[in-house]
């Protein structure tokens, strides 16, 4: 399986990622929608690391109701996977951090300052709705804020609400988010919109991470898509913070 991938690559381009820390995929085995078995945690990973990952912060979801994870069912399975890796003979660098899901019980966990899953110096990884926009945005990024916390919004091209007001993504950015970018949008993986967005925050430089958001199969493969288009290389020339975690 990851021989088939590596056909994908073509050796002549020397494809490469780009930067050597992925921070948001979603790799842990059978905690959310992400990879199901360890033999699927490892492929992707040889996967990544063939484009020249060299470590990994994978984010499993916190969305309470539907993947109710705390850090007491992440770290121990990071751990599960850190041996699994080694045993098959895969040395990588892999942390586990979360992608919290913006809602009124998230905000109740830090109005109780419940200490949340963090990587780097204090980032924490955060997304929204696809549906509605969120009136709690302000409170959340405040409070992070107040904890020494550093929030940084999931692919903030994919909220649709948010494509026709290219200001409120400025207004985001001035409360003192962060904003990471999911490669696949600049392929069109999702959808036209998404990548005419993630353009535009491109073009306004308000990009400060990227992530593969790998969750399976054809988001691995679309990368070998994703990178080769100009506005990647365009991403290869800002100050992308990924080198830094």
């Amino acid at each position: 399986m990851f021989e088939s991938f590596k056909k994908l690559i073509n050796p002549k381009k020397l494809l490469s990622y780009g930067f050597d820390t992925d921070i948001h995929s979603h790799l842990i085995p059978g905690v959310d929608d992400g990879v199901q078995t360890m033999q699927q945690a490892l492929k992707h990973i040889k996967e990544l690391q063939s484009l020249g990952i060299k470590k990994i912060v994978t984010t499993p979801h916190i969305y309470a109701g539907k993947y109710n994870n705390s850090a007491n069912s992440i770290l121990p399975k990071l751990e599960e996977l850190k041996s699994y890796l080694i045993t098959n003979h895969c040395y990588i660098k892999i942390e586990a951090a979360a992608e919290y899901y913006l809602d009124n019980i998230f905000i109740e966990n830090l109005k109780n300052n419940q200490p949340l899953l963090t990587f780097g110096s204090n980032y924490v990884l955060f997304e929204l709705s696809y549906i509605n926009e969120s009136h709690l945005i302000h409170e959340a990024v405040y409070l992070m804020l107040s904890q020494g916390y550093k929030p940084i919004l999931a692919h903030p091209e994919r909220y649709n609400y948010y494509h026709f007001n290219i200001k409120k993504y400025q207004e985001l950015k001035n409360l003192g988010l962060l904003f990471q970018l999911n490669i696949n949008s600049l392929s069109g993986y999702y959808e036209n919109d998404c990548k005419k967005m993630a353009h535009k925050l491109i073009d306004t430089q308000m990009i400060d991470f990227v992530g593969s958001d790998t969750h399976h199969s054809k988001h691995t493969e679309a990368l070998i898509k994703s990178i080769e288009t100009p506005y990647y290389k365009k991403l290869l020339q800002m100050p992308i913070k990924n080198n830094e975690i």
